[in-house]
């Protein structure tokens, strides 16, 4: 998985990286919170982010508030990393858009093992959005085959949600706000009536 770790200590930024890489992780790093909030809204983001909470520009209890309430990061993965460990800190750390913490100095089996929760809630929301785009899907299909009209080729009736072949005047008047008025077209009134047609026709060349 990407994670993005945004530490202006270069030593624990290094620390960091090389922990997270051991399980096989890509690791992008960054040294203030300006440049973390601009690796957070690139197109191929990470979605999950350690953020030190004091850093220079911008802290990382700001970069979770701007990442909650923008809707293109709003679902990012954010782990806190604070010397802070009074229960204050962490209650106003959560508050302000975290999903975690981890305290300094960090240590190994528990920033890896936040990282593997990090990592079941993403696949989690992942699998989640995928059910319903598949359902998006299946209802759009359903409203599609819903609009077609099963019409038979010679009498023209229609086959109704009952399985009942109706006439298309009838079905038409009790399923759309419509009233019909019968007439014949050209061609109904040659094959049907063909000597009114065919005087009908005289009658029009002689004027």
């Amino acid at each position: 998985m990407r994670i993005l770790v945004a530490e202006d200590d270069q030593s624990t930024r290094q620390a960091l990286t090389a922990v997270l890489k051991r399980p096989g992780h890509e690791i992008t790093s960054v040294e203030d919170g300006e440049e973390a909030w601009k690796a957070l809204q690139a197109p191929d983001a990470a979605k999950l982010a350690i953020l030190d909470w004091m850093m220079p520009g911008l802290t990382g209890v700001e970069v979770c508030q701007r990442a909650r309430g923008n809707p293109a990061t709003a679902s990012k993965y954010l782990i806190l990393l604070t010397s802070r460990s009074g229960k204050e800190d962490i209650i106003e750390g959560l508050e302000s858009g975290a999903n975690d913490y981890v305290t300094k100095p960090f240590d190994e089996g528990e920033l890896l093992a936040r990282v593997r929760v990090g990592e079941r809630v993403i696949d989690l929301e992942q699998q989640l959005r995928n059910r319903v785009s598949e359902l998006e899907e299946a209802m759009a299909h359903i409203t599609f085959l819903q609009g077609i009209l099963p019409i038979c080729m010679f009498c023209h009736r229609i086959r109704d949600d009952e399985e009942s072949w109706r006439r298309i005047e009838d079905y038409l008047v009790e399923h759309a706000d419509v009233q019909l008025s019968h007439g014949l077209c050209p061609q109904c009134f040659e094959t049907h009536y063909p000597d009114l047609y065919r005087k009908k026709i005289e009658d029009t060349a002689s004027n």
